[in-house]
């Protein structure tokens, strides 16, 4: 947080950022912790061909030594063995009909007889079709706790019939010390018995059913309640638009890859119709060929066939973050089942983690986080933009990366269509660039930054230029000139670590290869975590019509969240008003600056804000050797607690929503005092105060956005009475 508080260590990814600025005491503190990159093991394939690509086809095998036999050879040699067959089937039968005999005996003997079931296993036969697995499903490759070796998803392995069918085949494996093959307890059984032993089992088979259904329909039912949750349902897409096409209408070479709609976990709202065509080598698959900008996201700002009047008019908008860049507070669902000796912290260790089983869960987490109903309230609620944050591996990935390539594209590219059908203006935020630009999980990979720093920050420097050639060239489309009107570079790339020379070199080097490519929207440059008066003449050759992008937050500055609730909104109306005003001149500061970055959280309680298995600074447990709490009653009582803030909005207290709206509408104005803002974000699983959607469902945002019932100047309400601890 720049002058203010600015820290973005983002909800813990970007460890702390602690610095005093308003009075030039700014302090900022940044950890980066290194993930332990264990190499993915993943199995390969051990049958006789290995594949090598869609278009190449197999590679050859050797079948072994062989040589061609005359037809007269073949023919006796068939006979010889038709022969030899027919003798041991007659054995087999001589065999089976005894053991059928001396089975019968048993059971009279007993009072009971062999049964039906007992017959079929007797027989070596299984009432399954050979070779058909009792369960389908594969192995869920997504890690191991103490607890459970080996996670399953449905079931994998081979069929129990198959053990059944030949008894020399057991060889006590299931270690009873017996070697005698276990179907023979089944028949020593009563009728009445087996009978009862089936029930058993169907019933638990039924539980295993029913009840994650149940917890499945119960998860979705709360997605509306105090802490918005990301799925938007469980049944799964209906891609009925894939009736209208043919399988046979994809070329062979593109079956089974991102252009085939057939594999496609949801066709809704693209366009299927198959096309191998690209721009800046990037595919259109998906899109339409019209489009309609005719569209306004609500009476106060013109159609996106019009001109925005940036600059007069303040950006209101909001990011959809943790979508297409994961970020554990956003979606902790997809981390929470893992132990921490798994280690996943990031993208990176999750996809690796989940090996082959990572594209199907990545794409459903794309296509169920958001649906097309978000884009219309996102209008519905006042605002007129939407920041989309992305990764590199949405275009390419490298040798050693386990990203999940490619995917995202088509959704990014829907993201955008909807935004137009609800006049949402767009503005791309490259999230991830190859290396990382500042080593922390949003970046895609928790740990180093290997992006113009490290051995491979040169090569990481050339291939995050190839990323924007090829975005620049698709973007330059006449498709996207009114809607995507912004175009950020690099999302805050750590100036504190990275030298701010080659920062500003790639971004000058980036900006004139956009252009050259047709790009006519402003760029961003993120300013680094550096104070905001040492932009004021940093930078002042940098190419035309290019905004500084601030992200602020007071709940990673250790000297602001230590406020009470009357003092966070002075500080903003007081401090933070006026240093974004100055810095927003040319005559003044940097000249157009936005916050790109800002949140209505004032506590870092909301689980993994601060990373992966890590604490809160408001309790004390932030796992740095520091047990400081800092919260405003910490020295004088009550304890500090994350209960409050992490509470069912339904629970706040009217005079808790009125500080949280409030808090929210001061930020507003200060940042409208310059080029606008975008909240840090519209939707999460679970942390309230980090979700727009939430708040405005929950009466303590602004109805619309254009119309907050707070300014600054206004006279600051009285919190007397609320607690401080939370």
């Amino acid at each position: 947080m720049p002058d203010h508080s600015r820290s973005r260590d983002r909800y813990g990814s970007r460890d702390r950022a602690r610095e005093y600025r308003r009075d030039g005491n700014r302090e900022r503190e940044y950890m980066r912790g290194r993930d332990d990159e264990g190499e993915m093991s993943s199995p390969g394939a051990r049958g006789k061909y290995r594949f090598r690509g869609a278009e190449s086809g197999y590679d050859s095998y050797d079948a072994g030594a062989s040589h061609l036999l005359s037809a007269d050879a073949l023919a006796r040699l068939a006979s010889e063995h038709q022969s030899e067959e027919r003798a041991s089937r007659t054995r087999e039968d001589d065999e089976a009909r005894r053991e059928r005999r001396r089975q019968q005996k048993k059971a009279a003997a007993v009072g009971a007889g062999a049964g039906t079931l007992g017959h079929d296993i007797v027989e070596g036969r299984s009432r399954h079709k050979s070779g058909a697995r009792i369960v389908s499903g594969s192995y869920l490759e997504e890690g191991r706790s103490p607890e459970m070796k080996m996670r399953r998803r449905g079931g994998g392995g081979a069929a129990m019939e198959d053990q059944w069918k030949d008894e020399a085949s057991w060889d006590d494996s299931f270690g009873d010390g017996s070697r005698q093959p276990r179907w023979k307890f089944w028949a020593n059984w009563s009728k009445r018995k087996r009978i009862v032993i089936g029930v058993l089992m169907l019933i638990i088979l039924l539980l295993a059913i029913i009840i994650p259904v149940a917890v499945t329909v119960s998860k979705n039912k709360s997605d509306d309640s105090g802490s918005s949750s990301g799925s938007s349902g469980s049944s799964g897409p209906s891609n009925s638009n894939l009736d209208s096409i043919s399988k046979d209408s994809i070329p062979s070479y593109a079956k089974g890859t991102v252009l085939d709609p057939f594999t496609w976990y949801d066709t809704e709202g693209f366009n299927v119709t198959f096309t191998n065509e690209t721009v800046g080598g990037l595919s259109i698959m998906g899109l339409n060929s019209t489009w309609d900008d005719s569209t306004r996201a609500n009476d106060n700002v013109p159609p996106l066939n019009e001109k925005f009047p940036y600059g007069s008019q303040p950006i209101r908008g909001v990011n959809i973050g943790g979508w297409l860049s994961i970020e554990p507070f956003i979606v902790p669902s997809l981390f929470s089942g893992y132990s921490s000796s798994d280690g996943i912290i990031d993208e990176w260790t999750l996809t690796k983690k989940l090996g082959s089983s990572a594209a199907d869960t990545i794409e459903k987490h794309y296509a169920n986080f958001l649906s097309e109903s978000d884009y219309a309230e996102i209008q519905e609620a006042g605002l007129d933009h939407v920041r989309i944050p992305f990764p590199y591996w949405a275009v390419t990935t490298y040798d050693g990366d386990p990203y999940v390539p490619k995917i995202a594209w088509r959704y990014l590219l829907r993201a955008i269509e909807l935004c137009r059908k609800y006049g949402l203006r767009v503005k791309l935020d490259l999230h991830g660039v190859p290396g990382s630009q500042n080593g922390w999980n949003h970046s895609g990979h928790q740990g180093s930054i290997g992006w113009l720093e490290g051995d491979d920050g040169e090569l990481n420097r050339k291939r995050s230029l190839e990323v924007h050639d090829q975005l620049s060239k698709f973007f330059a489309q006449d498709r996207y000139k009114n809607i995507v009107t912004i175009y950020g570079l690099a999302n805050e790339p750590l100036m504190l670590s990275i030298p701010t020379e080659k920062v500003l070199n790639w971004t000058r080097e980036a900006t004139e290869l956009v252009r050259k490519n047709g790009v006519k929207a402003t760029v961003v440059l993120h300013d680094g975590f550096l104070n905001l008066d040492k932009w004021d003449n940093m930078f002042k050759d940098r190419p035309d019509d290019m905004y500084l992008d601030t992200h602020q937050y007071t709940t990673f500055n250790t000297g602001e969240i230590v406020l009470n609730h009357t003092a966070k909104v002075e500080i903003i109306c007081k401090n933070w008003y006026s240093m974004l005003k100055e810095i927003n001149s040319t005559s003044t500061g940097w000249g157009p600056t936005i916050c790109g970055e800002w949140s209505q959280a004032d506590t870092d309680c909301a689980k993994y804000v601060n990373n992966v298995g890590r604490g809160t600074r408001w309790e004390g447990t932030y796992d740095t050797g520091d047990s400081t709490k800092y919260c405003p009653t910490a020295d004088s009582g009550p304890t500090c607690s994350c209960s409050g803030a992490n509470a069912d909005p339904a629970d706040y207290s009217d005079k808790y929503k009125k500080w949280l709206q409030t808090y929210a509408e001061a930020q507003m104005s200060a940042f409208e005092t310059a080029q606008g803002w975008f909240y840090w974000t519209w939707r999460t699983e679970s942390a309230a105060q980090w979700s727009y959607r939430t708040a405005w469902k929950n009466g303590y945002m602004p109805e619309k956005a254009y119309s907050p019932s707070f300014q600054c100047g206004d006279d600051v309400p009285d919190f007397s009475g609320l607690p401080e601890y939370y």
